[in-house]
């Protein structure tokens, strides 16, 4: 249940390993919306192997540099990304909707128009003798409905409903006290126009660039997605999570702190159409995932902060190995047990090494010092990272293929 990116992309991969799942979505429409995100090497094999590397290519930018600098401008500690690290697949910088709207279209093509519903609000679930009953609300109608699925998998996000059920005293997400403005805009390419820009130092001190669209023609201007992070004074009030939209005026006088040679902030604030506040938002790791035949998948599995640029690219993982999972083991009840066991402690690691700054402990190090960090424990930094994830090159290169012959499967219906 979730027609995100970390929805479609299991649906994709369950259909590829020879399942009928079905997406259910609240929403009811689901449309191009978002700024930037990144994926990982790893995520953008998995997209591959499903058959999307040329959909992908044609969206989305290539970064091929991780350059970060201190508050002033100056250069900390650069390191190569992608295909430049050796990888064998890129890694990519890309518009959230049209990644989005890439694999929507891919499951409705592959899977059948009527694959995805929306407007069908998850209200609960309930064990039956031949798998799960999941009731809806239909807000179209305003009807109740019910569905019938071999397995029920929630991958509703942060506010995760299905999680809700599973564990109903868990309260409200962890906010860390820093709102993140995030926007776009028609803008010159900064430093080579390839490179990830992270600029500042501790969470509610940085400011981050990088291109997610070429310009249309010769000379003109890229895509930009920025974000700076501004930390607010914690009140006894209830977070704000409405995405509160930010003037110019506020955008001005936020980035009017900065001052980095290479871009020219006043003028992106003036360009970028939109800029919305969001809260820097994790959950603490739960000690289970899966239930009898109901599991948890990307956000509503692992909300982590956006340290690393790891969130989505763990997420769309997690539908290829819970795929695999299935397609290997006779009981569904065990397959989901086996995709927990195999990625719940790996993302839970991951999650509490953001909360400890992830890669960008170098940058916070690095502010705290005065200066770069030495480039030995700079690296050390950055490798040990890369080892939590399991994203070195030789492990992304060298690992044994998620794909699964579909005949290995028996025709559950997961319903998503």
């Amino acid at each position: 249940m979730g027609g995100g990116i970390a929805g479609l992309t299991c649906a994709l991969s369950l259909h590829a390993a020879g399942f009928r799942p079905r997406v259910r979505e609240a929403a009811r429409t689901i449309e191009a919306v978002g700024v930037g995100i990144n994926l990982l090497p790893h995520a953008v094999r998995e997209l591959a192997e499903l058959g999307l590397a040329d959909e992908l290519a044609a969206i989305a930018l290539p970064p091929r540099r991780l350059s970060y600098h201190d508050r002033t401008g100056a250069p900390v500690w650069e390191e190569p990304l992608g295909r430049a690290a050796g990888y064998a697949w890129p890694q990519y910088s890309v518009h959230r909707g049209r990644l989005h709207m890439m694999l929507l279209a891919a499951v409705r093509e592959r899977l059948g128009p009527d694959a995805v519903r929306t407007g069908l609000l998850f209200q609960r679930f309930e064990e039956t003798a031949g798998g799960i009953r999941t009731r809806f609300l239909d807000r179209t109608s305003g009807e109740p409905t019910t569905e019938d699925a071999d397995l029920l998998i929630g991958s509703d996000g942060i506010d995760s409903a299905v999680r809700a059920q599973l564990y109903p005293g868990e309260g409200p997400s962890h906010w860390n006290g820093v709102h993140m403005w995030r926007g776009i805009a028609r803008f010159p390419h900064i430093l080579d126009g390839r490179s990830i820009v992270v600029a500042g130092g501790t969470p509610g001190e940085k400011f981050v660039a990088y291109p997610i669209d070429d310009p249309a023609t010769e000379g003109g201007e890229a895509l930009m997605n920025w974000v700076l992070e501004v930390r607010h004074a914690r009140s006894a009030d209830a977070l704000d999570r409405s995405n509160r939209r930010i003037t110019p005026a506020e955008a001005r006088a936020g980035l009017a702190d900065w001052s980095l040679p290479w871009i020219d902030l006043e003028a992106l604030a003036e360009r970028s159409s939109a800029v919305f506040e969001y809260p820097m938002l994790d959950r603490d790791p739960l000690p289970r995932w899966s239930f009898g035949r109901v599991t948890l998948l990307g956000d509503a599995a692992h909300p982590m902060f956006p340290m690393g640029m790891n969130g989505g690219s763990q997420s769309i993982v997690d539908g290829r190995v819970l795929a695999w999972c299935l397609a290997r083991e006779s009981d569904p009840d065990a397959a989901l047990r086996r995709y927990d066991e195999m990625r719940r402690p790996l993302v839970n690691a991951i999650v509490l090494g953001n909360r400890e700054l992830g890669p960008e402990a170098i940058i916070a190090r690095a502010a705290e010092h005065g200066g770069p960090l030495p480039a030995d424990e700079a690296e050390k930094i950055a490798r040990g990272y890369k080892e939590l994830t399991q994203a070195e090159v030789a492990q992304v290169n060298g690992h044994a293929s998620w794909t699964v012959p579909g005949h290995l499967t028996d025709g559950f219906r997961p319903s998503r």
